[in-house]
Formats: structure tokens, C-alpha cells, sequence
């Protein structure tokens, strides 16, 4: 049995679904054309970023939020605002990171991008549960004016006042990502640093999150989550950074990147018969959450794996869209 593939193996796996994308699509797609996988991303994304930091929305429950403006659940308006804040900076994330428009001045990223994801992030939960130290000049999109206690692993934010300046000297660093040997674990140095410099009073890992993947889209990559599952391996990858050893954070996001690239990938690639998980199906009428009903309920022709996803057909598909006519 085939052990399991190294951490130089999962960054030249990344780099050929990277080439697959640039040579078969000519980049990643613009959310128009394969809107059913950017939403399958975007409501993961919103669901799992936000969960790392508490929230206890459940998957269902972000759907019917995102897909539908519905607050489904009796949980706290501030999970709600969360997860609505997160998802509406998301998705001008992927938009910008596939055209950036007039907000480019040539860098990799900008200070103003910077300051406006943040803002877009916090300004919903903050308008019910504003931080309780917060003044009246740390609002969503300023920097912070209080200083920072020490990190659980010993290390402590620079002070306040530094912070512009660490900020402007991150951004500049990141125009060596792209010639780096391994541009995903270059950029999970650069992610460990925002984390590090903890710009803002509260939002900081969801901020730095979006960050990560506006980068990783405007490369060419896919979005990376980071699952609830792995919140664990996560902190400990952040840990390791903090003391010079990025490798493990490094893997974990190229692992991330690597699984929605391939949702980009096996569409172009696979023919009309082959089994592809739902994601890649969505489009035209029928979303992922729409498929997966259908097929639990068994009007969907489809497979389950062991891990709970679906799995399904072009054909398959085609036959289930033709059915739904008929019925109606």
C-alpha cells in the first residue's frame, strides 16, 4: 500500500493541477462560468473559517443564510452576522483575486485591500458585538491602538504604534512569494507573520485567512480551507512558524489549495460518465445543496464514499434534469 505522499510530493502535486488549470482553462474560471464550484468553495469557506474561531453555525444552517437570506437555528445574531460578514468578504475575494480592476497599483496586495477585507469582514458582527475595548478609531478597517498580550506559545504582537509600519514591511515582502521554490509554503511564512503582527483588535485569523486566499487566487491557485477538523493541526503549523519551521503550516495549506484545484481540474478532464464529486456538477438551475437532496433521496443517481460525499455523473445529471422537467 502507497504510504502517504510527502510534503514535496503534495507541493509538486499542486504545481501540476496549477499547470492543468493555466494549460486547460487558462486560469482558474471566473465565477460565472463554474458557479456551482466557486459557491461550493465560498459556502465551505464561510462555514469552516469562521467555526475555527467559535462560531457554531452548522453547515445547513450557512446555506439557508447564503443561499436563501434565511436565518435558520436559534443561535446568537453575532454567529449570524459572522458567517454573512465572512461570505460577503469571500466572495469579493475570489472576484478580485481573478481581476483586480483599479485597486492595483502592481503589488501582490495592498494596504488598502488589506484595511477594506477587514472591514468587510467585521463590519455585520461589529454593528451588534463591537470588541468591548475597542475606541472609537479601532473600528473594522483600522489598525489597533492597544497592545496585545502574549500568544499561548510565548510569542507577543509587536506594539501598537509598529504596527503600520510591520504591515507596509509584510506587504513588501510578499513580492518574493511567486519566485519562491515553493510559493504555498513561502506564503504560509507570510500568513504566520500577518498572524504575528495581529494588525487589528479582533478579526485577525479570519482577515489573515481571506488574505491568504485573495494571494492564492491572484497566483493562480485555488482558494485553501481550512477545516474545522483541523484546527488543531492548524494552530500547531502556526506554532511552528512562530519558531522559523513553516513546513508544516506550509503542507496543510497546499493540501487545501490542492483539493479545490482539483475541482477545477476533474471537470475538464473527466468525460461525461465519470464519477465526480457534486460540486463539480453544480450549475445552470441546480446547486450543490439542490444535487445532494436529490440524491440522498434518490432521484439522483449517484454514490456515497466513506467520507460522506456524494458523487455523481455528467450523464447522470442530465438524466436527473431531464426527469425534473417531465414531473413539472
Amino acid at each position: 500500500m502507497a504510504g502517504r505522499p510527502s510534503r514535496i510530493q503534495i507541493y509538486q502535486r499542486l504545481d501540476e493541477a496549477f499547470t492543468e488549470v493555466r494549460d486547460r482553462l487558462g486560469g482558474l474560471p471566473d465565477p460565472v462560468e463554474a458557479e456551482g464550484i466557486w459557491n461550493s468553495i465560498w459556502y465551505e469557506e464561510a462555514h469552516h473559517s469562521t467555526a475555527l474561531e467559535g462560531n457554531t453555525l452548522v453547515m445547513k444552517e450557512v446555506e439557508a443564510l447564503l443561499e436563501e437570506g434565511r436565518a435558520v437555528g436559534d443561535k446568537e445574531l453575532k454567529d449570524y452576522m459572522e458567517v454573512r460578514g465572512y461570505a460577503t468578504a469571500a466572495k469579493w475575494v475570489y472576484s478580485q483575486g481573478l481581476d483586480p480592476g483599479n485597486w492595483s497599483d502592481g503589488s501582490l496586495l495592498t494596504m488598502a485591500e488589506v484595511r477594506y477585507v477587514h472591514s468587510m469582514a467585521m463590519d455585520p458582527v461589529w454593528g451588534v458585538a463591537p470588541h468591548p475595548s475597542a475606541t472609537d478609531r479601532e473600528t473594522p478597517g483600522s489598525f489597533r491602538e492597544h497592545d496585545i498580550h502574549p500568544f499561548s506559545g510565548g510569542m507577543t504582537p509587536p506594539p501598537w504604534p509598529d504596527v503600520h509600519a510591520q504591515v507596509d514591511t509584510w506587504l513588501n515582502g510578499l513580492g518574493a512569494v511567486p519566485e519562491a521554490e515553493y510559493p504555498v509554503q513561502a506564503l504560509a511564512a507570510s500568513h504566520s507573520r500577518f498572524e504575528q503582527i495581529h494588525p487589528f483588535l479582533d478579526g485577525n485569523g479570519r482577515t489573515g485567512r481571506l488574505l491568504l486566499n485573495l494571494v492564492l487566487v491572484r497566483l493562480g491557485y485555488a482558494p485553501a480551507i481550512i477545516y474545522k477538523r483541523d484546527r488543531a493541526k492548524y494552530l500547531k503549523g502556526l506554532k511552528a512558524s512562530d519558531n522559523g519551521d513553516h513546513g508544516p503550516l506550509g503542507e496543510l495549506l497546499a493540501r487545501a489549495a490542492l483539493d479545490n484545484l482539483y475541482r477545477f481540474v476533474v471537470p475538464a478532464i473527466a468525460g461525461p460518465h465519470r464519477l465526480v464529486p457534486l460540486a463539480a456538477l453544480a450549475g445552470e438551475g441546480l446547486s450543490e445543496t439542490a444535487l445532494r437532496v436529490a440524491a440522498s433521496r434518490g432521484r439522483l443517481r449517484a454514490q456515497k464514499g466513506a467520507n460522506g460525499q456524494w458523487r455523481s455523473s455528467g450523464v447522470w445529471v442530465e438524466e436527473y434534469r431531464a426527469s425534473r422537467h417531465q414531473r413539472r
